[in-house]
């Protein structure tokens, strides 16, 4: 009996065409392990610009101090697998509930001012500025600017860091955000929901919220510059209900509205499908558009990847692209490669396979291949040492 294998060559030329074609409907689905692979440390000593979230949890707890630390300690303690998001969600609960009742040593104040000390660590530690020069965000817009297209990308991001801002603005690439006004910009969900802007602003939509957005003294989103973190909106660990209130309900409305348009592709990367609300959400919409597709290219190997592994066994038109095999139309298999697709091919191989395995789940890597096939001028970069790039 013959094993069952999947060529890379093949599914990379396919998409090598359609990422060098402006003709379809691409969206970008973009995780923590996007910041994390730029390395702004060393050769010998890997130093990510922006840690995912397990790193962002640790350093939030070496953060605290005092009493602070000894309660984010306890209420770590009640949570089965607990990050920032669990934790921080647990933390503004109970400042809405507890009154003067104390909790692991704080009553509703108490978790009140933990919540506003959290954020503002958090908004430390996702400030990062763009590195100068080339990098895998600046690679990722000239990719979008390179092609003439005949619609808009979208990028869906679960980051609250501004980098793609960042890359965008320094190539003066106009871009949506959800966001009207100048003095203090209002969110504007109807703007969202019409989606008629010109094609070639990027449209990037912060599904959890960004260190840019604050609440005005009416109780409103703005877009604002200041640098108090305590001022920052973020969900949390969003929940269904969560999701359904303004700005995130109009956010995730747009993602399914994405994904139900005719002829879609969502390009995943960085991201480990571990929110159950965004997994669940892209199911959905999965199974009611097959003319939809979805490619996840992740940084471990298949067996690591359960999360995107387990939405793809019931997504058809999702493919999971790992280091060593991948998930395409459900059958799971190695890689194994073929006859080169085209003339001179190894040179384009060589961006994508090198020692047995698949790179682009590497989203530095990615960004690369993606400029590289849209007239981007990217230049070759060290080899990433081994660091877990998802969430």
């Amino acid at each position: 009996m013959t094993n069952t294998v999947h060529n890379p060559d093949q599914y990379i030329f396919d998409f090598k065409h359609i990422i060098s074609h402006g003709r379809k409907k691409i969206g970008l689905l973009i995780g923590a392990g996007a910041p994390v692979s730029v390395n702004i440390g060393s050769t010998e000593r890997y130093e990510p610009l922006i840690p995912n979230v397990a790193g962002l949890t640790d350093l939030i707890r070496e953060g605290l101090e005092d009493e602070f630390k000894e309660a984010f300690g306890g209420i770590e303690k009640q949570i089965q697998n607990s990050n920032i998001e669990l934790a921080l969600s647990r933390i503004r609960a109970l400042a809405e509930v507890l009154g003067e009742s104390k909790v692991c040593g704080l009553d509703a104040k108490g978790f009140q001012s933990l919540s506003q000390k959290i954020c503002a660590l958090i908004y430390e530690i996702v400030s990062k500025p763009l590195p100068a020069g080339e990098n895998p965000f600046s690679d990722t817009i000239s990719w979008i600017n390179g092609i003439n297209r005949n619609h808009p990308v979208e990028i869906f991001t679960t980051n609250y860091d501004l980098l793609f801002e960042e890359a965008m603005e320094r190539v003066k690439t106009p871009y949506f955000d959800g966001f009207s006004g100048s003095k203090a910009p209002f969110f504007d969900p109807s703007s969202i929901s019409n989606n008629d802007l010109p094609k070639r602003w990027v449209r990037l939509w912060k599904l959890h919220g960004s260190i840019g957005w604050s609440k005005s003294v009416n109780g409103e989103i703005v877009r604002s510059n200041a640098d108090a973190g305590s001022t920052m909106v973020y969900p949390s660990h969003i929940k269904y209900d969560q999701t359904q209130s303004a700005p995130f309900s109009s956010l995730f409305e747009r993602l399914k509205n994405f994904l139900l348009e005719p002829d879609t592709l969502l390009i995943c990367s960085g991201f480990s499908f571990a929110d159950a609300h965004i997994s669940a959400k892209l199911s959905e919409c999965m199974s009611a558009n097959p003319s939809s597709a979805l490619i996840a290219l992740q940084y471990q190997n298949l067996d690591k990847e359960v999360y995107a592994a387990e939405l793809a066994s019931r997504c058809p038109n999702m493919s999971v692209y790992c280091r060593d095999g991948a998930i395409i139309n459900g059958i799971r298999a190695p890689w194994k490669l073929g006859d080169p697709p085209s003339k001179n091919w190894d040179a384009i191989r060589a961006e994508y396979w090198n020692g047995g395995e698949f790179l682009l789940g590497d989203f530095k890597l990615l960004a690369r291949f993606l400029a590289m096939s849209g007239g981007g001028k990217a230049k070759a970069t060290e080899p990433v040492p081994e660091v877990v790039a998802g969430e």
